[in-house]
């Protein structure tokens, strides 16, 4: 493979001086892009999508072609994991992800396996070398999964929830079910994500979408020690990235600003954090034990170019001067908005970059 012309996201993540801040964003191949919605209809649905890896790359692409960002990501889904252990997965419009088979009972729970990556998820990996290839080193290529606990608040949902009532109910009644499901996806999390690295994804990030939703304790329990295992997993590789070093690993719980500290502990080499949470104190709590990255509201990019400016410079001054062992990634605090004007991202990366500069310029 080619060497990075940009590893400046790279290097910040493994908390080593940059002429800059990297920023990239969460869900930055989606539906605010009017060429996503495009190749969108031409695939015909979005698991299709997911599913056709040269589509997948040209969505992944989309937006590097349109601002400077640091990283691509790879375009897929959380629920990929599920769907491939026979769950059943299909979108309904206006209501997103649901599953013909929920696991709710002893022998739903019984029956789930670990799914192979290189034949039910064959066409994840086929992406990322797709992507990967495509990219011919501009940046650096970030691959992803749901965390143990977030796919299962899914998969015992049987979709998305406002209140997660089946799986905290399973939760607090029958923890012994909850920890098997959990069990077998950190399992195959670890695996998928290894499976990802081996196709050329150069960092891994862990979307812990509803640990925030966890009271304190069952935080702990059930979704920080299922991340845990992934990173484990991650870690015991025979061999580092094919550029010498190992591979990055992001761990981002949303909500998850009162365990900045225990998800520092984890062993990533990042914590995402959302717009809850000052920058300032984040960098104190977490210290040089790993980067951080986030976190501008992303409903900042629905107001005007001046205020997009403004936040953008107000996240930067509230993470602080660089310093030596230190690392900064600029993201949003969660996925940008459908609604969301291209313009006010083109002036939100600009903006990154330019004002990061200065701040090292002193």
């Amino acid at each position: 493979m080619p060497e990075l012309a940009n590893d400046t996201f790279l290097r910040a993540l493994r908390r080593q001086p940059t002429e800059y801040t990297p920023i990239w964003l969460m869900r930055q191949a989606g539906r605010y892009l009017p060429e996503y919605n495009q190749t969108r209809s031409r695939a015909g649905s979005f698991l299709a999508l997911c599913k056709n890896p040269e589509l997948a790359c040209e969505v992944a692409l989309q937006p590097l072609e349109r601002f400077a960002l640091d990283a691509a990501i790879l375009f897929s889904d959380i629920l990929t994991i599920p769907d491939a252990m026979g769950l059943g997965l299909y979108f309904v419009d206006g209501e997103g992800p649901r599953f013909e088979r929920p696991v709710r009972d002893e022998a739903a729970v019984a029956q789930l396996a670990v799914p192979d990556p290189s034949r039910e998820l064959r066409y994840v990996t086929d992406a990322v070398r797709t992507i990967r290839s495509a990219l011919g080193g501009r940046v650096p290529l970030i691959g992803f999964a749901g965390s143990p606990w977030t796919l299962a608040c899914y998969m015992v949902e049987g979709g998305a929830s406002g209140d997660f009532r089946r799986v905290k109910t399973m939760l607090y009644e029958r923890p012994d079910l909850l920890e098997r499901i959990l069990a077998v996806n950190a399992e195959a999390v670890g695996a998928y994500l290894n499976a990802q690295i081996d196709a050329g994804a150069q960092v891994v990030m862990i979307f812990d979408s509803w640990g925030g939703a966890l009271a304190d304790g069952a935080f702990q329990r059930f979704s920080l020690e299922p991340m845990r295992r992934v990173v484990d997993a991650l870690r015991a590789r025979p061999e580092p990235g094919d550029d010498g070093d190992r591979v990055p690993v992001i761990a981002f719980t949303k909500g998850g600003g009162p365990w900045i500290d225990e998800l520092a502990d984890l062993g990533c080499d990042a914590v995402g954090v959302d717009w809850t949470v000052n920058l300032a104190r984040a960098r104190e709590r977490i210290g040089a034990r790993c980067a951080v990255q986030g976190n501008l509201d992303p409903m900042v990019l629905m107001a005007g170019e001046n205020a997009v400016r403004e936040q953008a410079q107000r996240v930067l001054d509230s993470f602080g001067p660089p310093a030596p062992g230190v690392g900064h990634v600029f993201n949003l605090g969660h996925g940008i908005s459908q609604f969301t004007p291209p313009e006010n991202v083109s002036v939100l990366v600009d903006t990154v970059h330019s004002y990061s500069r200065r701040l090292r310029s002193g």
